[in-house]
């Protein structure tokens, strides 16, 4: 039963998923059949995590996943998402009407990632590295799904459109025949006290630190990859060859992320949250400058760098989730790891809708090493709270 429900469960997130980076998939086409603005692209991207820090607050504040069962609300999310993803092929392009699809559409996924991390916990306690780790993977292929879709639907974007929201609507049947684990428990409502707790004490405010620098370059490198790709592609492809090698890629490298949140969690359980983020930090870090350095060189080389970057970009994710968890009293712990994720996603909308504007003035490369500045802020504040932990255990 626990296979089948986690199974269940991952199949329905990398479905519902897929929703997320629609807009960015299909960007070019859209460009090319309406004229849009730097602001409108980036806003019908970050249009998502806006919408998202909504939906997470209000289902966090009303307590939804205590009060409905967490699998009939994940499946009536996942539905509804769907529905307001296929208004896309109506509305106007790039008008307000997208964007304000967008953003409903990102406060409906707020009732996929985290109701599906309840459910996912839920199944074990000595394992919940690994499950957690399951469950952001599942996040990360889903992510990296509309690039792939995008591919196969050619130059009619609204295939697209239509493929990933049939896909969130399998998701909503899936999640219907999910069960409950035995260690299933309902979390306490989003208490404003909290916010005292996640700034006096040391470890969840070094942990929040890490968690922050990370979202920092995370959305925007999933959301331009492909953006960033193409344009460096191009210098030396044709704009056909050059768009579809760097939707191959793009999705790669964030399916590659996906993996390595089910390997980070399985080794973090063995050697320690702290030093698998710490790992994935530095990689990333080193990853985001050399791409910056690679830009407009051989294709080959771009494209092993992203690679790179994809894969070490997210296994942190999960285990900063996890440490707040480890950190905090059990009758707070829900409404901390709310908090953590709702403002780490307010900080995405600030890089994702930045990104064109940046470009637009100093090109792809300087916006690349800006990135690496997440993952630098966050190896040092990892660095501190392992230092921290080792001093705890040592006194004791």
């Amino acid at each position: 039963m626990k296979t089948l429900s986690l199974s269940l469960l991952s199949t329905a997130v990398i479905a519902a998923l897929s929703l997320w980076f629609v807009s960015a998939a299909i960007l070019p086409e859209m460009l090319a059949e309406a004229p849009i603005s730097a602001a409108r692209q980036a806003l019908l991207s970050s249009g998502v995590q806006v919408g998202f820090v909504i939906g997470a607050l209000v289902s966090a504040f009303l307590g939804l996943p205590d009060r409905i069962h967490p699998g009939r609300l994940l499946a009536a999310c996942a539905a509804l998402a769907a529905l307001v993803n296929a208004a896309l092929l109506v509305l106007p392009v790039g008008g307000n009407g997208a964007i304000a699809a967008r953003i409903l559409t990102g406060a409906l996924l707020a009732g996929v990632y985290p109701v599906g991390m309840k459910i996912a916990v839920g199944w074990g306690v000595r394992d919940r590295g690994f499950l957690v780790g399951l469950l952001v993977g599942a996040v990360t292929l889903g992510s990296a799904a509309p690039h792939l879709i995008a591919l196969g639907g050619g130059a009619d974007w609204r295939v697209t459109v239509l493929l990933a929201s049939l896909a969130s609507l399998a998701a909503a049947f899936l999640a219907l025949g999910m069960r409950l684990g035995p260690y299933h428990a309902t979390s306490p409502r989003f208490d404003p006290g909290v916010i005292g707790r996640a700034w006096t004490d040391r470890r969840i405010r070094l942990a929040y630190a890490g968690y922050f620098g990370h979202m920092w370059e995370l959305y925007a490198m999933w959301t331009w990859a492909g953006a960033a790709m193409a344009a460096a592609f191009a210098v030396t492809l044709d704009d056909a060859a050059a768009l579809s090698l760097a939707r191959i890629a793009t999705f790669a490298a964030v399916a590659l992320g996906g993996l390595g949140c089910i390997v980070g969690g399985l080794v973090a359980d063995r050697i320690g949250k702290e030093n698998v983020a710490i790992i994935a930090l530095a990689v990333s870090f080193a990853s985001a400058l050399a791409a910056a350095l690679a830009f407009g060189g051989p294709p080959w080389l771009l494209c092993a760098v992203f690679l790179v970057w994809g894969a070490s970009i997210v296994p942190d994710s999960p285990q900063f989730s996890a440490l707040v968890a480890d950190f905090a009293p059990a009758s707070q712990a829900g409404s901390l790891m709310t908090l953590q994720t709702a403002i780490g996603f307010a900080l995405t909308f600030v890089t994702v809708q930045a990104t064109p504007i940046v470009v637009g003035t100093s090109g792809w490369p300087v916006l690349l090493a800006l990135l690496a500045l997440g993952p630098a802020f966050g190896l040092v504040a990892m660095l501190r709270l392992r230092r921290l932990t080792a001093g705890s255990r040592d006194a004791g």
